[in-house]
């Protein structure tokens, strides 16, 4: 065994690359969206698929249910109405109430735009923090940064990225799957 001090340099082949997915690419919409729907039957769950713009459709080709993120925002909607409504009882009509020209303590239309600018601010929070929470975000690094065919994807080229992190992975068949969908090229992504 050895050490490793601050100054000594450490050695690539300490750390072998290990196998992080498949990478698929494909020429047109059709061939992606027809390969979506394959690889989606065949059963896999962590694949995507990127291209250099939304595809109508693709959603439905992958089988992607819907998010629960609008649930997330109607429940922070209703803490901040709530919450607000809560405050505004404790400090007006609880805690120290004060009489203003014989109005009452708890007077619900003068509480309505606090209520209103709570219900969507914390509405609001809860779609960004949310978003960011379901997509994993941020998420500085992926083994595909690395692939030279990969930076074709913002110009004219579409991929299937099948996760080798997923249950159904197995290096030949996964590969012998992606070889039947007739892509341009298949390439091994090393994290």
């Amino acid at each position: 065994m050895t050490t490793q001090t601050l100054d000594t340099p450490v050695r690539t082949d300490d750390f072998p690359p290990e196998l992080a997915g498949y990478l698929a690419e494909f020429d047109d919409v059709n061939t992606v969206m027809s390969a979506a729907e394959v690889v989606r039957d065949a059963g896999y769950t962590r694949w995507d698929v990127h291209s250099p713009f939304p595809i109508h459709g693709m959603d439905e080709a992958m089988g992607i249910r819907p998010t629960i993120l609008p649930w997330l925002v109607l429940a922070g909607g209703l803490a901040g109405l709530g919450g607000a409504l809560l405050m505004e009882w404790w400090m007006n009509a609880y805690d120290y109430g004060y009489m203003v020209s014989g109005k009452p303590l708890f007077s619900l239309p003068a509480f309505i735009p606090i209520m209103f600018e709570a219900t969507v601010l914390i509405a609001s929070l809860t779609a960004v923090f949310g978003m960011l929470f379901l997509n994993k975000l941020p998420m500085l690094y992926n083994p595909l940064f690395k692939s030279d065919r990969f930076r074709r994807v913002t110009n004219d080229r579409f991929f299937v990225v099948i996760d080798a992190t997923d249950p159904k992975f197995d290096e030949v068949e996964t590969e012998n799957l992606l070889r039947s969908l007739n892509p341009l090229a298949i390439e091994q992504v090393e994290d």
